[in-house]
């Protein structure tokens, strides 16, 4: 009594059911191909982070230790860089060889400090002096002093570091030396107190050149070398 099945519905059904079984073979083929590979690197990640974990710590070691000698890291509070750490050492011993002399030179006034400190218009610390006036008790940054007491200053720094050089192990003797201009910004006083210190490097056995324009210095000089100028030239003599 039942109807007789639909024989090409049933055909079209089944090779559609085929073709979705071979889709699906293939699909459960290739994602078991691609778990066994995640499984094969996931492997070799963990090795490889194992080997990596010991150069990684040598890694944030090396730049931790790089930004703090560079200045660069918040831990170094004053910016110094391990070269400026090394200069800011030996400049302490050339600013107390700078002070025997700048006291001489401005009556007991000024002293010379090295601070570690940023100076004006500085990024980095380390290099920076301060001027101690014992008149009123403050020190002070150099910019704020006149012409001849730059002068000064600078003239003590520089024979503050000819000291260091000489009484180093194995430094050499600056035997002569020569100091170019400044001497017009002196006071009569100060320059006496200059002159007396620069006799003082000629008496040790220096020769002491200076080079300046000032006609009050000639009868402080012994020997000198006068140059003219000329229209078809200048003229060297020398005066004793």
């Amino acid at each position: 009594d039942a109807e007789p099945p639909d024989l090409e519905a049933l055909a079209a059904d089944h090779e559609r059911a085929a073709e979705a079984l071979a889709e699906a073979s293939a699909a459960a083929s290739l994602a078991r191909a691609r778990a066994s590979r995640l499984a094969s690197l996931a492997a070799d990640l963990r090795d490889a982070l194992e080997r990596w974990g010991p150069v990684r710590h040598d890694l944030v070691t090396a730049t931790h230790l790089a930004a703090l000698t560079d200045g660069s890291s918040a831990d170094n509070r004053l910016r110094m860089r391990l070269s400026a750490y090394v200069l800011a050492w030996r400049l302490s011993q050339v600013v107390a060889a700078a002070n025997v002399r700048l006291a001489g030179m401005t009556g007991q006034r000024y002293t010379l400090e090295h601070t570690g400190r940023r100076g004006t218009g500085e990024t980095r610390g380390g290099l920076s002096l301060l001027v101690r006036d014992e008149w009123s008790g403050e020190a002070r940054d150099p910019a704020t002093l006149s012409g001849g007491e730059t002068f000064v200053v600078s003239l003590a720094l520089a024979l503050g570091l000819a000291d260091v050089v000489a009484h180093e192990a194995g430094g050499a003797d600056l035997d002569t030396l020569f100091v170019d201009e400044g001497f017009g910004s002196l006071d009569a006083e100060t320059l006496d107190d200059v002159m007396d210190t620069l006799d003082s490097l000629r008496d040790g056995g220096r020769v002491v050149g200076v080079v300046s324009h000032v006609a009050e210095m000639r009868d402080r000089i012994p020997v000198q070398l006068r140059v003219s100028k000329a229209r078809a030239g200048s003229r060297l003599a020398v005066s004793r």
